[in-house]
């Protein structure tokens, strides 16, 4: 039975401090694992795991594969990442590296994070003279149709996306371009995940262009990504802009990892 813990005593909650290190083990794996092996690596009870699985599962912090019977994490704990991901030091040391990418380019460029199916962003650099952009510090927009969330998405595990994205109802549209379907996003993310980069073109607003790269974590996981975004008439060429973004993000993971 779990102990409450008052204000003297220093004891611990056995149910809580399993369900972190359930939480922790699953984070730390590069795919989905069965309940069997969470149990004997974690040195737990069967009953135990599964029932703090079926609560993580109701509250979306895991997701029961039923076909695979394994479990992996859910969308609930890739919402703890990106609040964790918002918070200062992140914005901290990305805001600098996001202004010198804008200074490279010439172009505007920003620093978002994934919240459930959207991005939200942290951290913009708008450069001059250039066109104003829907993207600013906290507005939200569909993952699926952004660099940066194609970007993301295509680092998360393919048992996340299925469950983001489970059917057609999943996908909004903005300009009637962009994916419709799990299938069409599965295309979109192996591309992403060959060419090392993402990118649109119109598919957040008309004329504009970008190419978005991740930052992952020490497990691989997604902290955020990495954006640069001109007008398809005039601006950076695609190649190059990708690749600063790309040394954008891996210098801002660097940086996170130490």
């Amino acid at each position: 039975m779990s102990v409450i813990p008052d204000s003297t005593s220093g004891a611990q909650v056995p149910a809580a401090d399993q369900t972190l290190r359930i939480l922790r083990y699953l984070a730390g794996r590069p795919a989905s694992v069965a309940a069997s092996a969470i149990a004997r690596e974690l040195a737990l009870p069967r009953s135990t795991v599964h029932h703090l699985l079926n609560t993580l599962a109701a509250h979306g912090f895991v997701l029961h594969l039923r076909e695979e019977r394994r479990w992996a994490l859910g969308t609930a704990a890739s919402e703890l990442a990106g609040g964790f991901a918002r918070q200062q030091p992140l914005a901290r040391l990305g805001r600098p590296l996001v202004a010198a990418l804008a200074d490279r380019l010439g172009e505007s460029t920003h620093l978002a994070v994934l919240s459930g199916s959207d991005v939200v962003y942290i951290v913009e650099e708008r450069a001059p003279r250039r066109p104003a952009l829907v993207t600013d510090v906290g507005v939200r927009l569909p993952a699926h149709l952004t660099a940066t969330g194609r970007a993301m998405l295509a680092a998360l595990p393919r048992e996340q996306v299925r469950a983001l994205y489970p059917d057609a109802s999943a996908f909004s549209t903005r300009t009637h371009r962009g994916p419709n379907t799990p299938r069409e996003l599965r295309e979109l993310l192996r591309s992403i995940r060959a060419a090392g980069f993402a990118s649109e073109d119109g598919e957040v607003t008309e004329g504009m262009r970008s190419v978005g790269a991740a930052v992952r974590d020490t497990s691989g996981w997604p902290l955020a990504a990495v954006a640069a975004t001109w007008s398809s008439d005039t601006g950076a060429a695609q190649a190059d802009a990708a690749s600063a973004v790309i040394q954008t993000a891996a210098e801002l993971q660097r940086r996170l990892r130490h």
